[in-house]
């Protein structure tokens, strides 16, 4: 496909070189010489000529708005709000937008300008400005919205940008990397900032109590994975190349997955409850205002029964439970350590304690056994009668196991029989397919190092894309710049 196609504007024109491309495409040439390779060909090119008549179609499209003064007029009243007291019209500008097939227009727009005054009496720009009509259709970015959305998705979804690349040269979007880490990393910049947004409107008393949970029975998972970001040193940069020295640095990524199941314990998928996945490379504390703020936007507290299960890390159970009691969850909710991370756990026990494989594998079955019924009471005293016959390392370790249950069964993380019988999940397996699609598959791996914000960004976005959320996220993106002045 030709790199740059500059849009002609007319409508028959771009008819008649369409069908004068697609009547030779039809064309039953030689067919005897034919296979699968050379129908394969005619339709590539059938398309490439399709979407390039998309492309000029949406140029006209975008001329015609930027040619109508009532759609010039609605710019200015939507974006009002973006203006200060100083800013003022600053003449027109021409701007160059990319369309599908890379059909690219040339658009003549107003422009708007923050000014001051010099001492010499002159007006002077202050800053950068803004197109009113490019942010109001959110093409900013010198894409249309449709472009924009496709680069941001395929930039997030597949296992790096050079593959990103690769997809959209397949869907009639040529551009090149840098512009498709850029526009990726604005896309996702903008969702993060309706995220905070929200947070902050927690903050101040100000977000909707939702009701999208009323009488539905939900489960909470959260779980940490990890990733390699990049840390900066305060050395001088390297005099040839100009770059800065950095390490790397494992960090926890926390995420949390909120979603419902029926009465049969089968997760509810219709999309009639929203499923929410989420995370962040924050502290705990910025986790536990983002798991706020969307409990209290689902109305959690509506909830016929909740569920919430997750590993063993000490800050999960010391600060989230207290969160949903205070959100007015105390007499319908349950908690769970996971059934498979707990048994992780038993199988460490009996690693220790038994050296005969047999031996080890008949106490481990009859353990499992035994913690699956809610005898985690028994399980530990007979772990400690084991213990006794252990000396040195062993049993050190041995201790280990045993206090990580005996410090949990206070706190009723055991109770896989009750949980089972009210066709609830024992396992978080939920929580940890996110962290292998959100995290393992695109910000995980040798050779990666993330700037944390790049990382906040696609871990974000991918978990979006995981919810089934995409276009929902995407139309709060492409209206999020719409900012009326307030009368």
């Amino acid at each position: 496909m030709t790199l740059k196609i500059f849009a002609n504007l007319n409508l028959n024109q771009s008819l008649e070189d369409f069908q004068v491309n697609i009547t030779k495409l039809l064309k039953l040439n030689n067919v005897t010489e034919w296979s699968g390779k050379t129908l394969k060909e005619r339709e590539e090119k059938i398309r490439e000529a399709a979407l390039i008549l998309a492309g000029q179609c949406v140029a006209i499209l975008l001329d015609n708005l930027s040619r109508s003064r009532k759609a010039r007029e609605t710019a200015f009243n939507q974006t009002k709000g973006w203006w200060k007291t100083s800013t003022r019209k600053n003449g027109c500008k021409i701007w160059q937008i990319l369309t599908v097939g890379n059909v690219i227009v040339n658009l003549k727009l107003p422009y708007v300008v923050e000014i001051k005054k010099r001492k010499d009496y002159k007006i002077k720009p202050k800053g950068q400005g803004f197109c009113p009509l490019l942010r109001w259709l959110g093409i900013e970015s010198r894409v249309t919205p449709y472009v924009w959305s496709t680069v941001a998705k395929y930039g997030t979804i597949t296992t790096s940008f050079e593959m990103a690349r690769q997809t959209l040269i397949d869907w009639g979007i040529k551009i090149c990397l840098k512009r498709i880490e850029r526009l990726t990393y604005k896309f996702g910049g903008e969702g993060l900032s309706i995220r905070n947004s929200k947070v902050l409107a927690l903050k101040q008393n100000r977000l909707p109590t939702g009701s999208s949970l009323k009488d539905k029975r939900v489960i909470i998972s959260v779980d940490g994975g990890r990733t390699r970001v990049r840390i900066e040193n305060n050395e001088k940069p390297n005099p040839k190349t100009k770059r800065k020295k950095y390490t790397g640095e494992w960090i926890e990524p926390k995420l949390l997955t909120i979603y419902t199941v029926d009465e049969k314990g089968k997760k509810i998928k219709t999309g009639e409850v929203p499923l929410i996945n989420d995370g962040t490379y924050g502290n705990y504390k910025q986790f536990l205002k983002i798991l706020e703020m969307y409990l209290v936007g689902l109305g959690i507290s509506q909830a016929k029964q909740i569920l919430l299960i997750a590993d063993g890390a000490d800050w999960i159970w010391h600060h989230i439970p207290p969160l949903l009691n205070r959100l007015g969850c105390q007499e319908k909710i349950y908690y769970l350590l996971d059934f498979y991370h707990a048994t992780e756990h038993l199988q460490s026990f009996a690693d220790a304690a038994f050296n005969d494989e047999k031996a080890k594998l008949a106490w481990f079955k009859m353990a499992r056994s035994d913690l699956k019924k809610g005898k985690i009471n028994s399980l530990i005293e007979q772990m400690r009668q084991q213990r006794k016959l252990l000396r040195g390392t062993k049993r050190q370790l041995s201790t280990n196991q045993i206090n990580f249950f005996s410090k949990r069964v206070s706190k009723g993380l055991f109770n896989y029989d009750k949980i089972a019988q009210l066709k609830l999940p024992i396992g978080s397996g939920a929580v940890e397919s996110l962290i292998r699609q959100a995290v393992n598959l695109r910000l995980k791996g040798n050779g990666k190092f993330w700037l944390k914000p790049n990382a906040e960004i696609i871990l974000h976005a991918r978990c979006q894309w995981l919810s089934s959320n995409w276009n929902n996220f995407t139309n709060s993106i492409l209206t999020n710049r719409i900012y009326p002045a307030i009368s």
